[in-house]
């Protein structure tokens, strides 16, 4: 793969822990020259100033996009139809436009109906998989991106050249980086991190609304609970939007688990103590062998 080439301008939309990290590493491996970044809470722009991840807040939009080499799409989700139909009037040709929101055919969607085809030429979705409990710009990292996935979703009509150059950036990030067609994404997700989430949620909701005092409950949970519902405290924001977007692969899966708890639920009505020791055992199985094999993937 050719050398990485420095970007000249690199517009952040939405400068939070994603966006943030994103121009922190690139800053660490020398890759961008200057930063512009555009968001919605004052408080959190000059933050980001303050910390050094961008070099200035966005005066106007035309402004902020003239002669950018690459646009970084960070805000929610549910923002990024609006967004596109924002930026598309200023948008340069040259100028490659990626994202990172968690669900990828609604934005697939959103670039065909906002983004004229010169521009979708230059589009390269993206969804690194990688966060933190906490948000905004104060929780960014230089380093979140190393050694986790990121992938991308290309349409049919994104030029080889702008997919190469984002897997380029990403990789200078210190990302393993794979392709994959958008629909096979989300439905990935839906199983591996949006049901997660959604469960932790829930757990959360249920023991809150199961007694009148739920802090008598939380005081002897450990840190297996602690470590379980850890990603409740992510941006609520942000997760509904991801769970509207990508609805139907995530019913699918609610069916699925909701058919696992009642199998749990007909052993334990029946006494199966074998049955519910072959599923734990399974369960154990396959979580051992995912372990085992990690640094393949």
């Amino acid at each position: 793969m050719a050398t990485t080439v420095a970007l000249n301008k690199l517009v952040i939309i939405g400068v939070g822990l994603i966006g943030g990290s994103f121009a922190l590493a690139l800053r660490k491996a020398g890759l961008v020259k200057h930063i512009t970044g555009i968001g919605r809470s004052a408080a959190n722009m000059q933050r980001a100033i303050e910390l050094g991840v961008i070099d200035e807040i966005a005066s106007d939009t035309a402004a902020a996009l003239h002669n950018a080499d690459l646009v970084f799409l960070a805000m929610p989700v549910g923002q990024t139809a609006a967004t596109m139909e924002h930026i598309a009037p200023h948008l340069h040709a040259h100028t490659i436009i990626t994202d990172a929101g968690s669900t990828k055919q609604d934005v697939v969607t959103a670039a065909r109906h906002y983004l004229p085809l010169q521009n979708r030429h230059h589009f390269v979705p993206g969804h690194p998989i990688a966060g933190a409990e906490h948000s905004g710009v104060q929780a960014a990292q230089a380093d979140l991106y190393t050694h986790k996935h990121v992938i991308l979703t290309p349409l049919p009509e994104t030029g080889a050249q702008a997919v190469e150059r984002v897997q380029q950036l990403w990789q200078a990030c210190g990302a393993n980086v794979s392709l994959m067609p958008a629909d096979e994404h989300d439905q990935v997700l839906a199983a591996t991190s949006h049901l997660p989430h959604l469960l932790a949620f829930t757990l959360m909701s249920h023991l809150n609304h199961s007694t009148s005092h739920p802090e008598n409950l939380l005081r002897f949970a450990g840190s297996g609970f602690r470590d379980f519902t850890r990603i409740a405290s992510s941006s609520p924001e942000m997760w509904r939007d991801i769970c509207l977007a990508n609805r139907e692969a995530l019913l699918e899966q609610i069916k699925a688990y909701q058919n696992e708890l009642n199998s749990l639920r007909e052993m334990l009505e029946k006494h199966d103590g074998e049955g519910l020791g072959q599923a734990f055992s399974q369960a154990r199985g396959v979580r051992e062998d995912w372990l085992k094999n990690k640094e393949n993937f």
